[in-house]
């Protein structure tokens, strides 16, 4: 079947019509967006594993919130910016872009001033410029400047404002500061100010902003994502071969279910493998452990690639990740590991699982000792594959689904 038929968007936030259960998650950031409507500023913090949905559910939040609850919204994507006055020139900088095409336009063109800049033609490209010394006042007057932004929002009286991908901003002691102080600022002034920010990024990620300031934990509005339950990652998958006309029968759904690990991210990229192996809308066994096994190749490079690189550039460190994808399963102990490991190679195990956990390759399994396992079992995969040569075989033809289980 066609990629561009594919009901999946794999890489890409979920479409509202794929959204599956979180009711309890969405109703509770709903409720911070209600309470920045009613004048009552909030900071909530989506918290969870990679994969799980977290920006999903803020951009869908955003699309009820400005349908049913007048709210401008701006999803900002921070990836990369490890300052202040990075953040907030893309904050600004995507509050312009998003204001293209709305009445008030021109007057938050007017108000950003000679920081505007024109790349293309009407303004169908604009750029936001500014030097440090701008920044820096936008930093000092932030409360004030959105405030303005929101009184120029026409008949839109709340701004919600999603700071996406914080990992490598959370650090920075300088953020957690302005943070606080902003909010502090807004919260006390006599001019309500309605706003509500969502912050979106990992367990760890939080941990490390409140290490750096321990008293934004009672600032942030805690909406913590859990993975997907069995029968939701079932639902999941027959809503959407369904929409296009397919079907998978129930006695199929358990390897879908299995290698899915209750993770949307893995879903979508399991599901699109599915779909574009299949040759007909009666998906068979033999699709579902094909398209397994080419979502396990498109995992691995995307989010094991590099890492792997790193790791293998030790011979014996390559050594002993071999002899875990050959002899191990998805999740294993140290002391299974050793008889495995050659005996000259045993003195830096310990070395070996450190530097694992590090780039992301293994983790520890939460409350036990000595006990590891992959991110998900399609990374797994992936390295049992390559350790194997599975790659240079022919193209995913055959694969039995014994092997897979």
């Amino acid at each position: 079947m066609t990629p561009e038929s594919s009901p999946f968007a794999p890489g890409s936030p979920v479409p509202v019509e794929c959204f599956v259960g979180r009711r309890a998650e969405i109703e509770r950031v709903r409720g911070l967006v209600r309470a920045a409507n009613d004048g009552r500023p909030r900071v909530g913090f989506v918290s969870g594993e990679r994969g799980v949905g977290k920006s999903s559910l803020a951009g869908l939040v955003r699309r009820l919130a400005e349908r049913h609850d007048g709210v401008v919204g701006c999803h900002v994507y921070l990836g990369g910016v490890r300052t202040l006055e990075g953040m907030l020139q893309r904050v600004f900088d995507r509050l312009l872009k998003d204001s293209i095409g709305r009445p008030w336009h021109q007057q938050m063109c007017d108000s950003l001033g000679e920081g505007v800049r024109s790349v293309g033609p009407f303004d169908a490209a604009l750029e936001l410029r500014f030097d440090s010394d701008d920044l820096q006042v936008m930093e000092r007057n932030f409360a004030h400047t959105i405030r303005d932004f929101i009184k120029k929002t026409a008949k839109k009286n709340t701004l919600l404002l999603i700071l996406d991908d914080i990992t490598e901003l959370a650090d920075s002691v300088q953020f957690a500061n302005w943070l606080k102080s902003a909010v502090a600022v807004i919260a006390t002034s006599l001019h309500r100010t309605r706003l509500c920010v969502l912050m979106v990024g990992l367990d760890e990620t939080r941990g490390q902003m409140i290490n750096g300031k321990p008293s934004l934990a009672r600032v942030l509005e805690l909406v913590k994502i859990a993975p997907w339950s069995v029968d939701e990652v079932m639902e999941f998958y027959q809503e959407s071969f369904r929409s296009c006309g397919a079907e998978v029968s129930p006695r199929d759904m358990d390897l879908l279910v299995r290698f899915t690990d209750g993770l949307p991210l893995l879903a979508h990229e399991i599901g699109d493998a599915v779909w574009r192996v299949a040759r007909s809308p009666a998906i068979t066994p033999n699709d579902i452990a094909n398209g397994i096994v080419l979502a396990a190749t498109t995992v691995g490079n995307k989010y094991l690639g590099p890492p792997l690189l790193t790791a293998t550039r030790s011979a014996r460190y390559r050594a002993i990740l071999e002899v875990v994808a050959q002899h191990l399963g998805f999740r294993f102990t140290r002391t299974e590991l050793i008889p495995h490991v050659a005996h000259d190679a045993r003195p830096m195990l310990d070395g070996f699982l450190r530097r694992m956990k590090q780039i992301g390759v293994l983790e520890a399994v939460p409350g036990t000792r000595g006990e590891y396992q992959f991110p998900n079992r399609l990374s797994w995969l992936h390295l049992k594959m390559s350790a194997k040569s599975a790659l240079d075989t022919a193209p995913f033809v055959g694969i039995d689904r014994q092997s897979l289980q």
